[in-house]
């Protein structure tokens, strides 16, 4: 007789987030619970609260009520980039190495041979495109190999081919048993994706997706 499989563990939860910016409510009892080793989009229309939403799950904006459970680590990667105009990206995965405390950088140069921008590692972020920004700013988010990998939209800015490498890294963080929670647009990622969290009407509405 065979046991039944085993439930995933969650590895995030949110319960009855709100948040308004004066007399705009932005998100009102917003629930969700995310399991290890998925993939999860957000979706919405525009001022829906999506980024709202990921910044109260990352701790970097404080709910008006509610609370969020991240088991593990985690990492977020803002809509736009912040970085240092004046500072390489090596310089920058230096800093984000003592910030980590990471022994080396072999997970980061791994990623960067994945998005292929090896060749901009030592030049001023201020002379790169906007789609080399924004790979650096997914490997500053993801070189620690965190349990919970929080993604505004990380993919804008990439050609074709460096888009398809993202997917290939959430397939990679998948296999792994890590959790990636990716803000998106483009109804064409519904298929790569475990499940969906769709705001509306300021609450959310979870769906299976394909992968699941």
């Amino acid at each position: 007789m065979t046991s039944p499989p085993t439930a995933a563990a969650t590895a995030l939860s949110a319960q009855d987030i709100h948040k308004a910016f004066g007399h705009r409510v932005v998100l009102a009892g917003v629930d969700l619970s995310i399991r290890s080793g998925d993939v999860v989009g957000i979706v919405g229309e525009n001022g829906a609260g999506k980024t709202t939403l990921l910044r109260i799950l990352c701790g970097d904006l404080s709910p008006d009520r509610g609370s969020v459970t991240i088991d593990g680590t985690f990492s977020h990667c803002p809509q736009h980039p912040v970085l240092n105009n004046a500072l390489t990206p090596f310089q920058h995965l230096c800093l984000f190495q003592e910030a980590f405390r990471l022994r080396n950088l072999d997970h980061a140069h791994e990623l960067i041979d994945q998005l292929a921008f090896a060749d901009h590692l030592h030049v001023p972020v201020k002379v790169l495109s906007g789609g080399t920004r924004q790979k650096l700013n997914l490997v500053l988010a993801l070189m620690h190999d965190p349990d919970v990998a929080l993604l505004d939209e990380p993919y804008q800015g990439f050609d074709w081919q460096t888009y398809l490498a993202f997917w290939d890294l959430a397939t990679a963080r998948r296999a792994a048993g890590r959790t990636t929670v990716v803000i998106s647009h483009l109804a064409y990622d519904i298929d790569r994706l475990d499940s969906v969290i769709q705001l509306t009407r300021k609450v959310a509405v979870v769906t299976e997706g394909a992968s699941r």
